[in-house]
């Protein structure tokens, strides 16, 4: 190699280098709100955590990354994962490693996960699946991972049909959105207290996402280091959260 091509090479190393990394988790103002979203890609190691394998449940992020460590391994982002009973167990359909825990529901009923259509977020080893939960049972997806929630926020990119504009109902709420491709699930925590439709237009509107389902409000919490940021409470129920090598490789 002449001394030129050494030179063009050392230089474009160094501008690979010298490129930014996009973070995984980043704050936006939109519309009034200030929200925190985290994104994931198609490929990427993003689990559901609920039983220790002591069959306790983790309860939070620190117990997660805990485990983790002993492979090697951490979070880079999380954040609670569905709807749980008091003992923690999920509400509607749970699926960890392939394994189903909790069936699905599908009947309305009281509270946000009766509000339907709600829906399953499903994790793939090579794309997402957003699907309202009526058509998860006519058309079941192999999921590794799933979780189901509800409502469902944004619908084939239409928000749900009972979605007020100017409800007065505002919580700190977190839920996951998919792309059309299924490339890519963005989670979101809204930093200060929205309503529905405030939260679903964050999704549809700010972050051009079709589907959007609600995972939950007031216990919601997210966990991303990079942000400087745990959030503390009351034990959680099932987590959802990305998975990265604690000591990643040097360049």
């Amino acid at each position: 190699m002449t001394r030129v091509a050494l030179n063009l090479a050392a230089l474009l190393a160094f501008l690979t280098l010298s490129l930014p990394v996009q973070a995984a988790c980043e704050r936006a103002e939109y519309a009034g709100a200030s929200f925190t979203h985290c994104t994931a890609k198609a490929g990427d190691d993003v689990r559901l955590f609920l039983y220790a394998r002591d069959s306790q449940v983790y309860g939070n992020f620190r117990n997660i990354d805990e485990a983790l460590a002993r492979d090697g391994k951490k979070l880079a982002f999380a954040m609670n994962g569905s709807m749980y009973h008091p003992d923690r167990s999920p509400v509607g359909l749970y699926i960890e490693g392939g394994e189903e825990v909790s069936r699905i529901v599908t009947r309305e009923g009281p509270g946000n996960f009766g509000l339907l259509p709600n829906g399953v977020f499903c994790i793939q080893p090579d794309r997402f699946v957003l699907i309202e939960s009526l058509r998860f049972t006519s058309d079941r997806p192999d999921c590794r991972y799933a979780a189901q929630s509800g409502p469902m926020l944004v619908i084939d990119g239409a928000y749900h049909p009972r979605f007020i504009e100017d409800s007065e109902s505002r919580l700190i709420r977190n839920g996951v959105g998919v792309s059309a491709d299924g490339r890519r699930a963005v989670f979101v925590i809204a930093n200060n207290p929205v309503n529905f439709h405030e939260f679903a237009r964050f999704f549809r509107d700010y972050l051009g996402l079709p589907q959007a389902l609600y995972i939950d409000g007031n216990v919601s919490r997210l966990h991303a280091p990079e942000l400087r940021r745990s959030d503390w409470g009351t034990l959680l129920g099932p987590i959802v959260g990305k998975v990265v090598d604690a000591n990643p490789p040097s360049n």
